[in-house]
This record gives C-alpha cells, sequence and structure tokens, in this order.
C-alpha cells in the first residue's frame, strides 16, 4: 500500500500515523508539505490530526487553501480514499467533501480522553461489518469537535448508511445524534474525530484504533 500523509502548519499527528501505517500495515508511506503538490497515485491520502494554520479563523479553515488540495481533489477524482482524523475532519467539512461542520464542543472546554464508539448501521462499507455489541476504546482531543448539520442532511447520512461511527455512551463534545464521524456518497472520504492512531499500542494493550485502521483500508 502506498499512502500520502498531508502535513500542514500546525499539525501535530502526521508522525503518528506515518509510524502506524509504515509499522503495522508495511505501507509506503510519504509525508507532503501543505505548499507541494503530488502527482504519484496513492492508495490512501490522510489529512491528520493537530490545529492546522493554528485553527485561525474556525478550525480547518485555511488548509482547503492549500496548493496541495489540488492533488488531494485530483486524487479523489481517481477514486482515491481520503481520510481525515480530528483536524483532518474538520478540514473535509470546511472544504465540501464532507457535509455539515465541526464546532465548538457544547462544554466549552478541550476534551482530551478515551470513549466508545459503535457502528451506527450495517449499511455502511467502512463499518458495517463490526458486532452490533461491538464497543472500540479510542481516545478524543478536541476543542471544536461537535458535529452540526441540518435535520434533513442528519437524515439523509443515516438513510444512505454514511455515519461512519456513533459515540457509545460518553458523547464529549455535544455532536448532533451522537455523530463521530461520516462519510461521503461512495465511501471513499471519510472523516472522523477520535483518533485511531493512538489506540494502537501492543504495550498497553489499546488497539481498537487498529480495527477502525483495518476496516477503512479493506473498504
Amino acid at each position: 500500500m502506498k499512502a500520502a500523509v498531508v502535513t500542514f502548519p500546525g499539525s501535530n499527528c502526521d508522525n503518528d500515523i506515518v509510524r502506524v501505517l509504515s509499522e503495522f500495515y508495511s505501507a509506503k508511506v510519504d509525508k507532503v508539505w501543505h505548499k507541494d503538490q503530488f502527482s504519484e497515485k496513492y492508495d490512501l491520502v490522510i489529512l491528520p490530526g493537530g490545529f492546522s494554520y493554528g485553527d485561525y479563523l474556525r478550525s480547518g479553515a485555511m488548509a482547503p487553501f492549500s496548493p496541495v488540495m489540488k492533488s488531494v481533489k485530483e486524487h479523489t477524482d481517481r477514486g482515491g480514499k481520503l481520510f481525515g482524523i480530528c483536524n483532518g475532519f474538520q478540514i473535509l467539512a470546511e472544504a465540501g467533501y464532507l457535509p455539515g461542520a465541526l464546532i465548538r464542543n457544547r462544554n466549552l472546554k478541550y476534551v482530551c480522553r478515551t470513549i466508545g464508539l459503535k457502528k451506527a448501521s450495517n449499511s455502511n462499507k467502512i463499518s458495517g461489518s463490526l458486532a452490533d455489541d461491538k464497543i472500540l476504546r479510542v481516545p478524543v482531543a478536541h476543542g471544536d469537535g461537535c458535529y452540526f448539520a441540518s435535520a434533513e442532511v442528519r437524515k439523509q447520512l443515516k438513510e444512505e448508511g454514511r455515519i461512519l461511527f456513533l459515540y457509545a455512551g460518553d458523547n464529549p463534545n455535544g455532536s448532533l445524534d451522537d455523530i463521530a464521524g461520516i462519510c461521503s456518497p461512495d465511501f471513499k472520504v471519510a472523516g472522523m474525530m477520535p483518533h485511531p492512531e493512538r489506540a494502537m499500542n501492543p504495550i498497553t494493550g489499546e488497539m481498537d484504533g487498529k480495527t477502525v485502521l483495518d476496516l477503512l483500508i479493506a473498504s
């Protein structure tokens, strides 16, 4: 597998996902700087967590105007997979790849803890194969993670099976309908606020993040 991890000024989880893809999936991974573009045909492009451009204006609002996003669009136009984690999810929403917005946590506090995730439906082509009672334990770390969209958009996401994960029990940010991640209509673009790359440590036994990435890569 060949993958690219896009690095913006303020990204701070890029090395984490590079290490995970290299060590657990034997992937050839390139880091691509925000000012650069790429012509390489990757199987997967990842927008990592962090605070792109210092989260000025809004979280993820400036990154869509980076030169690298031209190559990201070419990648998705070819049918390549695109995955946004935390700030990457915010960027995907701001760039129009995914509907809705990620706004300030309802408690107005930065949240950093491990939460539960579950699938939303059997029809999601990425997470739908999970057992109905399966709860994944994955960390979150964000101040602007509350998913917001109109009732019509949320109804469409549900009907089309495009909700990637729901918060299970503990909704850390007040996201509407407990939505933790969503997908594009073709399921080639996905974003989620929790950090799967932070739940991949055989020493501590926290490995549910690998389940998330396994599902994403296999889809």
